[in-house]
């Protein structure tokens, strides 16, 4: 295996090949972004009066014309409701990871620099057209010599500079928000999402995180996680078994106990990792599962894992019991262990109600859907309500950075469970999950898995 730093006269050619393209992008980048900035600079500066609406859709095709890693960003901030305006989480929320595939000589290239120049006599058979393409990579299937099926997720090529320039541009952003809208303090979810898209680059990375979710799901009969192949993989080429499953839309109109299966088993890969070991997975989008036909569930991608520590996990369960009991100084303690600080009475009420938005599904002893989508956004109406009273009361809040990838996790996984219209008495199950938690036997169970991978626990 080479590492990234060794000096290889391929990817140094790639590398040369795709410097134009890099101040190309900068350069757009910037461009988009600085003229968007420009309105609400008049509008502050002036009293120039734009339309927020139009203006967030025009940063969205900026964003998505450049198919990379700030695409992949607005997603995210898309689910973070707290994190944007609403009307720019709308807009975000129309962004779809829709890169176009690497051509077949450019991957012939890119799996030379990585398995060497006879890469093609180490598979039986290697598909030319990829199968899958995201923002900062796509997958191929494959055989090996033994006559393993696997998937093959081959980076693409630069994506460190690609994302270099778009973090700035990212943080250029947010400033720019919070010159027009200073209810929200970005800083921390800028720094939770600049190491996160790093660490997606990260395939050794990645591998460990599998390994770790093969182990913690290990006696979940509903779940499968892909086995890595080691000799067929290397720091930008994450080689790993097949797992054959359909899309998860394929099942809306299934039966009503198909479908409660298929969300019991996504509920369980989530949230038995979460409540046992503390780490979450960060990236529930349509393409991370498959569901086979005996109604299991597929999980892929671990590039986007969250490790929390113990307090955090309790800090959940804590607001819970504070929602259940209408405990406010609960509540405080928990948003505390959280790392909210300073909330005023009034900041934390309003808190409280995005906080009972999503706890609402196992807050009742009865069987119910999870909630409803307004115009096509899960929670929007909820988050207008939120963002607006947040304003109001002047001041800003800091989104603690544990608090991402929670939130979108949530929401994301609420989604989901409300396309395939499940109907499941989510408070027995969450109870049933929690019950017994205790803080040192999950620090004790989360020490021994993160140590076996040689996982740190600071990463």
């Amino acid at each position: 295996m080479e590492s990234e730093n060794n000096n290889n006269p391929i990817r140094d050619k790639e590398n040369e090949s795709h410097l134009g393209k890099r101040i190309g992008r900068y350069g757009r980048v910037s461009g988009n972004v600085a003229g968007l900035a420009a309105k609400l600079a008049g509008q502050k500066l002036f009293g120039l009066n734009i339309e927020s609406g139009a203006h967030a859709q025009q940063l969205t095709q900026a964003l998505g014309n450049l198919k990379g890693p700030l695409m992949k960003v607005g997603q995210i901030l898309s689910t973070i409701p707290e994190a944007l305006p609403p009307e720019y989480a709308e807009a975000f929320q129309q962004l779809q990871s829709n890169a176009p595939s690497m051509g077949w000589m450019f991957v012939k290239r890119r799996m030379k620099a990585e398995l060497g120049a006879d890469w093609q006599s180490k598979f039986n058979s290697f598909e030319q057209e990829a199968c899958a393409a995201a923002s900062l990579g796509q997958v191929h299937r494959a055989m090996t010599l033994d006559g393993l099926d696997v998937a093959c997720k081959l980076q693409y090529p630069d994506m460190r500079s690609a994302i270099d320039a778009d973090i700035k541009q990212l943080k250029f952003i947010f400033s720019m928000y919070e010159k027009y809208d200073k209810s929200i303090s970005t800083k921390l979810v800028h720094e939770e999402l600049s190491a996160r898209l790093y660490e997606e680059l990260d395939y050794k990375r990645e591998a460990k995180h599998t390994r770790l979710y093969e182990y913690m799901l290990r006696n979940e009969e509903g779940v499968h996680v892909p086995h890595i192949i080691d000799d067929y993989s290397t720091d930008r080429l994450l080689t790993s078994q097949w797992l054959e499953g359909r899309k998860i839309l394929d099942f809306k109109d299934a039966s009503l106990e198909e479908r409660n299966t298929i969300a019991m088993n996504m509920f369980r890969a989530w949230y038995i990792p979460f409540y046992h070991y503390g780490t979450i997975h960060g990236d529930p989008h349509l393409g991370n599962y498959t569901v086979r036909d005996d109604l299991s569930l597929n999980l892929l991608d671990f590039g986007c894992v969250r490790v929390f520590p113990p307090q955090f996990i309790q800090g959940v369960i804590n607001l819970y019991h504070a929602l259940l009991e209408n405990d406010n100084e609960r509540a405080v303690h928990a948003f505390e262990s959280w790392g909210f600080k300073g909330l005023s009475k009034e900041q934390l009420e309003t808190l409280i109600i995005w906080a009972r938005f999503l706890y609402a599904p196992v807050m009742d002893d009865k069987v119910r859907k999870i909630g409803e989508v307004t115009n096509g956004v899960f929670g929007r109406e909820i988050a207008q309500e939120v963002h607006e009273k947040l304003k109001a009361q002047g001041g800003s809040i800091s989104i603690p950075r544990e608090f991402v990838f929670m939130d979108r996790a949530a929401l994301g996984l609420g989604s989901v469970f409300l396309h395939l219209k499940a109907e499941i008495n989510w408070y027995r199950v969450f109870n049933e999950l929690i019950e017994g938690f205790d803080t040192k036997k999950l620090e004790t169970q989360q020490s021994q898995a993160l140590s076996k991978f040689g996982i740190d626990k600071a990463d």
